[in-house]
């Protein structure tokens, strides 16, 4: 009867030692006990039913170190928003810088052009023929004032009465097409304007 009690003494504190902690100090003592192991203890949690441990200290690492990845992935996704958010406003001010050269040349020299032969592009509505290149949109309307000044310095061409960029053109080789009050009409590549 005594060896049945103690047996089944001994199941009920294995049902209530279901949370053992191992706890090791700097010195090297290990202690067990039911409640979880102070900061300076090395501690591994025990599983009496399975046999199994676990380094809590390690896991705790392990998450800690789980934690600062996902915060520095935070801070990489943020800045790298920030950079592209950075990339289009500095993109949006040369395309206002080149559509302001544009217009002042124009008002400087009214009889050269008609009062809307080179309208500037707006970055937020760009038509279907000029979107494909809106990457280089500060480079379009640099161009366009270009090919105007080049067709005006040809001598066969007045006044500028229409200055686009035409359907012909490439990402890499953009082309503009210029109408001129008499009737004359260049096509001028990005190479053309370009100097050596």
């Amino acid at each position: 009867m005594k060896n049945l009690f103690f047996v089944f003494a001994l199941c009920l504190s294995v049902d209530s030692w279901a949370g053992v902690f191992k706890c090791t100090d700097a010195t090297g003592h290990t202690n067990y006990q039911s409640s979880p192991c102070t900061v300076e203890h090395k501690a591994v949690q025990m599983n009496t039913k399975t046999g199994s441990s676990v380094d809590l200290n390690a896991q705790e690492r392990q998450q800690a170190a789980d934690a600062d990845l996902k915060k520095q992935q935070s801070l990489q996704e943020q800045a790298e928003q920030q950079a592209k958010l950075d990339a289009i406003a500095k993109a949006k001010q040369d395309v206002k810088s080149q559509t302001e050269l544009t217009q002042n040349l124009i008002k400087q020299n009214p009889m050269q052009f008609s009062a809307f032969a080179i309208p500037p592009y707006d970055p937020d509505k760009l038509p279907a023929q000029v979107k494909p290149f809106e990457s280089r949109l500060a480079d379009v309307e640099k161009f366009r004032r270009l090919a105007a000044q080049k067709a005006l310095a040809s001598g066969e061409c007045q006044r500028i009465e229409a200055d686009e960029l035409t359907a012909k053109s490439k990402l890499d080789q953009l082309n503009f097409l210029i109408n001129c009050s008499s009737g004359k009409t260049f096509l001028l590549s990005e190479a053309e304007l370009t100097p050596p």
